[in-house]
């Protein structure tokens, strides 16, 4: 590759190279000169391979697939080399020979991560999997809590200093390779030279392997794509321009990051680097500019992606990799103002726990770097901590929302950890909510077809009331299509969306916000309060194919606030339905109302509707004055106290 071609001709550099003279020598040429006791036949390097050590082998995309099939090999010819090695790995994506059984007098695989093709030896007992932070496993090497007798790692060629780059993986393998007593190098031209903490020197590494080959790339398999194109859609709205964010690897993340391709300005502070990142760094997306640490810098731990990103990371200024007990430090994560970080999850529970660990019993993957980086958001100042899941998982036979996590399984994330959850439905926001609110806002972002069920299950654990109300089914289907962001003529900016079961809160905070005089314009009485059975009848739980309420909401310093309410019910056996406003005190008179009721007009049109009816004091002359404005009263009578009015729609 050229990066090659750039080291042979930089440790070259100082030589005239005289007519008829032999060509310069290529570094491992030159390097077997200086260091011949580093290169011996692979029999000798494996040979000092001793019964009960302990392998650690490099991460992921960077593992040492050649060095590894050569250990393989060793033993299959010499099957009493070494027997009871144990081998240490945080993540194996491609190369795990020694997980098979004949080999099982030889290793004992220990994991810090479960992989696919390590989960079933773990789940059968034959493998072991370590539960730690990510951040935390370096230090177990340096303190010999975990001692590294031998690590295998792959590096790119030397340069006219003699250090080599790890690359792409990084993470704990700067720490294994620091912390062993055999250090064997497998030397690749394929792997990028990276900035940061990637570079070891040729002297501190005991065996030489030059071997170039493809390093691994990482491919996921694809959910529905309307599934988490529609959770990437949700999570952009999240995300401001000038945030720095974390995302995690996999189909769901790069739907994520895919939706913000619009933002400005964008920094990254991850363990983790992969296509999508790139993506948006090469389209200026991602700069850094404003970062608080590591400002101009995209900062990550380790790579999975493809041969293009591994292309484009060679040789970058603009990419620092770092060890992982610095990117995943909650502390160094904290100092980044507006840090971002999202990760998925396999199940969360009603009370807003969560696991990406284990299913029930059974061990899927690990801690990792999640809970460091959620953590670490929740405590950065106005930083946000994000988990997305897709609501079902086994092709829509079981909800990944539950009523509790099932007995054993891991709780990676406590309820303190998250602030928001988004799945193909919505956004639920926990941060702050008592239990009541967080179930109530899961289950409105939960499968249709699974809220019935944690309804029933939230009742009868008395998560949420008992008398909660809800309607099933097509008629309680949120139309999250409905949600839309609009502008007043006075640049009053504001969000229309339909109203959720879990809006309680924000509506008993909008009615009491509430003039005495508005209340009484719009519920025509007197009403000084209003209980929760009342609010479920009037506005929470509701029919969408039979009447729509619309909620005017703003954002206040990452609260949703409720500034406008309109609704309207369908008459039976006709083609109108009766409409009703009601507008914030400190929000009348900046058209708010006419854009809602403009909005609701044209919801109740395109379900067929041919007009309005309302029923409407003579002193709210707010709403009377915006009835009239349409130009399209058909008819206003005036009676027991208050103005009937019927309104035809314009024909689109």
């Amino acid at each position: 590759m050229d990066a090659m071609d750039g080291e042979n001709r930089e440790i070259s550099a100082d030589r005239e190279i005289e007519p008829g003279s032999k060509p310069p020598k290529t570094w491992p040429e030159e390097l077997k000169e200086k260091y011949p006791e580093k290169f011996v036949p692979e029999k000798e390097i494996f040979s000092h391979i001793h019964a009960g050590d302990r392998i650690f082998i490099g991460t992921a995309c960077g593992e040492p697939q050649y060095l590894v099939q050569a250990m393989i090999n060793f033993v299959e010819s010499n099957p009493k080399a070494f027997f009871d090695a144990e081998v240490l790995h945080v993540w194996t994506l491609g190369v795990a020979p020694y997980t098979d059984r004949k080999f099982r007098k030889n290793f004992r695989h220990n994991t810090f991560f479960i992989a696919e093709n390590s989960r079933e030896v773990v789940n059968k007992g034959l493998a072991d999997y370590t539960p730690i932070f990510a951040s935390d496993i370096p230090d177990l090497f340096k303190r010999k809590l975990v001692p590294v007798d031998v690590a295998l790692v792959q590096v790119s060629p030397p340069d006219g200093h003699g250090f080599m780059s790890m690359g792409i993986s990084i993470d704990i393998t700067k720490a294994a390779v620091e912390n062993a007593t055999l250090v064997i190098a497998q030397v690749n031209a394929e792997m990028p030279r990276i900035h940061g903490d990637t570079f070891i020197h040729i002297e501190d590494v005991d065996f030489i392997v030059p071997h170039d080959e493809p390093l691994l790339e990482h491919e996921t398999s694809d959910p529905p794509p309307d599934q988490v194109g529609q959770i990437g859609e949700y999570v952009a709205r999240i995300i401001d321009d000038g945030d720095t964010i974390q995302v995690g690897y996999g189909t769901l993340p790069n739907a994520i990051l895919s939706n913000l391709r619009n933002k400005k300005d964008l920094g990254i502070h991850s363990e983790l680097l992969g296509d999508g990142i790139v993506d948006l760094m090469k389209r200026g997306v991602i700069n850094n500019s404003r970062k608080t640490v590591d400002r101009d810098k995209t900062v990550a731990s380790f790579c999975i992606g493809s041969r293009d990103t591994y292309s484009y990371l060679d040789d970058n200024p603009a990419i620092e990799f770092r060890s992982i007990d610095y990117t995943n430090d909650p502390v160094n994560i904290a100092q980044n103002k507006n840090m971002v970080a999202m990760n998925t999850a396999l199940e969360i529970d009603l009370t807003g726990q969560a696991t990406a660990e284990s299913l029930g019993k059974y061990f899927f993957s690990g801690i990792g770097g999640q809970a460091d980086f959620m953590r670490g958001a929740v405590l950065a100042k106005r930083g946000r901590s994000i988990l997305t899941l897709p609501s079902t998982g086994q092709g829509g036979k079981v909800s990944r929302i539950v009523p509790f996590l099932k007995e054993g399984a891991g709780v990676t994330l406590t309820r303190g950890d998250i602030h928001y959850v988004v799945t193909e439905y919505g956004i639920a926001y926990l941060h702050g909510k008592n239990v009541r609110e967080r179930a109530m806002a899961l289950i409105s972002i939960a499968h249709p077809s699974f809220q019935p069920w944690l309804i029933e299950e939230a009742r009868e654990a008395a998560l949420i009331y008992r008398d909660q109300a809800y309607i099933s089914g097509e008629k309680g289907r949120y139309p999250a299509e409905l949600e839309t962001r609009r502008t007043t003529r006075t640049g009053l900016e504001f969000f229309f969306r339909p109203v959720k079961i879990s809006d309680e809160p924000l509506l008993k905070d909008f009615f009491y916000s509430l003039s005495e005089e508005t209340r009484y314009n719009r519920f025509l009485s007197r009403r000084e309060d209003m209980p929760r059975d009342m609010l479920q009848d009037l506005f929470l739980v509701i029919d969408y194919t039979r009447e729509m309420v619309i909620l005017a909401t703003i954002e206040h310093e990452g609260a949703e606030i409720v500034i406008g309410v309109g609704q309207y019910v369908i008459l039976e056996g006709a083609l109108t339905a009766q409409v009703a406003l009601v507008i914030r005190d400190d929000y009348q008179g900046q058209g708010l109302g006419s854009e809602l009721l403009s909005y609701l007009a044209n919801i109740a049109q395109k379900q067929g509707l041919t007009g309005f009816t309302a029923e409407i004091l003579p002193d709210n002359k707010h709403v009377l004055h915006l009835l009239e404005k349409t130009g399209h009263i058909t008819d206003k009578k005036f009676s027991s106290g208050v103005y009937m009015i019927e309104l035809a729609f314009q024909e689109q």
